[in-house]
């Protein structure tokens, strides 16, 4: 080989078809993946105008399709769920994260003597609650359902004899009792409220939620 041909061959560009240059190294060519490493695909970047009306309508409807199925599931008349939840009691433990969710209610952290029942007609649906708290957990425990303690008013229960017979509630005389109702405008949910105060510092709640479709 010539001195001047070893001398071009030196100064060739590397990345061509110098050492270590070749465009086909590694047996894909350079720009063929669509850019630089850990660039995301432009398909990816594609906005996707389904996934909003999508999550939007699962929102609407699975708790539409709860309360149907529950509805369904109650055909056979309210006396005889009336009758089952005398007989069966109050199920202990918070109600699922659905019924939190549809009857618009959760329960104070720590509270104890939790338990709660479900009932459903074709009409309305409703949820039996029940704890035990504190005077800070009840004030933001009223809050979140829209009502304060201030509308809590002395003397006044809520809840009738009918209803307090579905799950064998008593609100008998020699207590202190205090109650309110919150209202709200369909398909929000009424809140009956009835607290009893013998012990101030550690309120004992009945409420019912009912949600008319």
């Amino acid at each position: 080989m010539s001195t001047m041909e070893h001398t071009d061959r030196k100064n060739e560009p590397a990345g061509e078809d110098g050492p270590g240059g070749d465009a086909t190294r590694g047996g894909t060519p350079r720009g063929a993946q669509g850019g630089t490493p850990g660039d995301t695909p432009p398909a990816a970047r594609r906005a996707r105008p389904w996934v909003k009306p999508v999550v939007i309508f699962l929102l609407l409807a699975i708790p539409a399709g709860y309360l149907y199925i529950s509805a369904m599931q109650s055909r056979k008349g309210s006396t005889t769920k009336r009758e089952e939840a005398v007989s069966k009691g109050l199920e202990e433990g918070w109600p699922s994260k659905v019924q939190r969710r549809i009857y618009g209610m959760t329960v104070p952290a720590y509270a104890t003597d939790v338990a709660h029942y479900e009932t459903n007609s074709w009409r309305t649906s409703s949820l039996y609650l029940q704890f035990t708290t504190n005077r800070k957990k009840l004030d933001k425990w009223l809050k979140q359902v829209g009502t304060n303690r201030a509308a809590l008013q002395d003397g006044r229960i809520t809840i009738d004899a009918d209803e307090a017979a579905v799950v064998g509630w008593k609100f008998g005389s020699g207590h202190h009792w205090k109650g309110t109702v919150r209202e709200q405008d369909k398909p929000k949910p009424n809140f009956q409220i009835t607290a009893n105060m013998d012990n101030p510092d550690r309120p004992r709640v009945f409420v019912i939620s009912t949600v008319t479709p």
